[in-house]
């Protein structure tokens, strides 16, 4: 079985987003090359992703276009090619890749790290 990695950015009081719904701050090391090196060995290191619905959303609305490839091409490129499992009742995914987990998602996320691609198979 695969081992599940997460990659999570949230403030100290445990929100991902201001009062607001502003997530500025999370992009504000993005000017240090140390950290910028580290997003993109990540980005690029062949691994899965799995989402929420929101998170698969705000992401699938920024990773795939020019701009995304302008700001951050190696990023870009690694999410773009990614193999990306996304939870959810209510979407129907369009990202390339991009498989969709239906029914018990405990079961769903184990059948994917054995290697099957568990739920219904979106976008590709």
């Amino acid at each position: 079985m695969k081992k599940l990695r997460v990659f999570e950015s949230i403030s100290i009081d445990g929100y991902f987003t201001d009062s607001a719904g502003d997530m500025a701050w999370a992009h504000a090391g993005r000017d240090d090359p140390e950290f910028a090196g580290w997003v993109a060995g990540n980005a690029s290191g062949g691994g899965e992703l799995l989402f929420g619905r929101k998170t698969y959303q705000m992401m699938e609305a920024f990773w795939p276009t020019p701009l995304a490839a302008q700001q951050m091409p190696a990023v870009a490129k690694g999410m773009n090619a990614a193999r990306k499992y996304v939870a959810s009742r209510t979407i129907e995914p369009t990202w390339v890749n991009t498989h969709l987990l239906k029914g018990d998602l405990a079961s769903a996320v184990r059948e994917a790290q054995d290697g099957g691609r568990a739920g219904h198979h979106g976008a590709r």
